[in-house]
């Protein structure tokens, strides 16, 4: 995604942080709110020259050791940390040989398995490779179950749809950065991402941040025309014969008006046939 990209992450991931935070007294005029490199420095136990380097892109193989300091230095928590370490060559290598977006028949049968879940198929890119029919009714407001990036910043519907869309926003671009450290070179992310930072300036404003975030397990708030508001965990599983996939399940707490809402929600799929997926 960029020649210095070890650099840009750096610098933004510096920019976030205030002396007080991190237990050093501000002193002198400062042209930024953040922390300046020869604090960054000391906090990691480096030579502040050479974390200049870093920065400025002319040195570009720290070791292990040093990535570890700057990730605490920088307060990262472990999905940035794991991105610092891909953005430096020093995370193992990724078998992109084996990626795909084609989802198998067994994974796609598995999704039809939870009648009473939303579950879908993403990429690394966000990209919509595969839903349920419970998935695409929860979704319907939008144009197109088809990228959940451009559902987020670029569809009418996003921001009454996701009643929480900061948030859901913030966790969208850190998808999308935790990508650039697993495929800085991939045409897809910087066609996507040139197509939200044209018409999207709270896009450029996020991306900008590099705070990068993995899926594992969260709560997200959405209203729905048909059934009002509805408040869902979802889970999210490594497809590991497809790396870059991952499966997303959603769930109701039992027993409460999202289970009830969800419930509703269900009536509303309409019946398809158990599609031959062997063929």
């Amino acid at each position: 995604m960029a020649d210095n990209a070890l650099g840009e992450f750096l610098r933004a991931r510096r920019a976030v942080l205030r002396p007080d935070e991190v237990g050093m007294a501000a002193y002198g005029v400062r042209r930024v709110a953040g922390l300046r490199r020869e604090e960054v420095a000391v906090l990691a136990g480096v030579n502040a020259d050479y974390y200049a380097r870093l920065e400025q892109g002319r040195e570009r193989r720290p070791s292990a050791q040093v990535l570890d300091a700057l990730g605490r230095a920088l307060r990262l928590d472990p999905d940035a940390q794991a991105h610092l370490h891909r953005l430096a060559g020093t995370a193992p290598a990724v078998p992109l040989g084996h990626t795909t977006d084609r989802v198998s028949p067994a994974l796609r049968r598995l999704l039809d398995g939870y009648p009473g879940s939303p579950a879908y198929v993403v990429n690394r890119t966000l990209d919509v490779l595969a839903a349920n029919a419970l998935a695409e009714v929860l979704h319907s407001p939008f144009e197109e179950l088809d990228n959940l990036a451009r559902m987020t910043f670029l569809d009418p519907a996003g921001r009454q749809f996701y009643t929480r869309w900061g948030g859901t926003a913030q966790s969208v671009v850190g998808h999308l950065r935790e990508a650039a450290g697993f495929e800085p070179d991939s045409a897809r992310l910087r066609e996507l991402v040139r197509v939200l930072s044209a018409h999207s300036s709270d896009f450029v404003r996020l991306w900008n941040t590099h705070a990068v975030r993995g899926k594992t397990q969260e709560a997200k708030h959405f209203l729905h025309p048909d059934v009002g508001p509805l408040t869902l965990t979802y889970l999210a599983l490594d497809v590991r014969d497809s790396p870059g996939q991952q499966l997303i399940v959603y769930q109701a707490e039992p027993g409460g008006p999202d289970a009830e809402a969800l419930t509703l929600l269900t009536t509303l799929t309409p019946f398809v046939p158990q599609a031959d997926f062997e063929a």
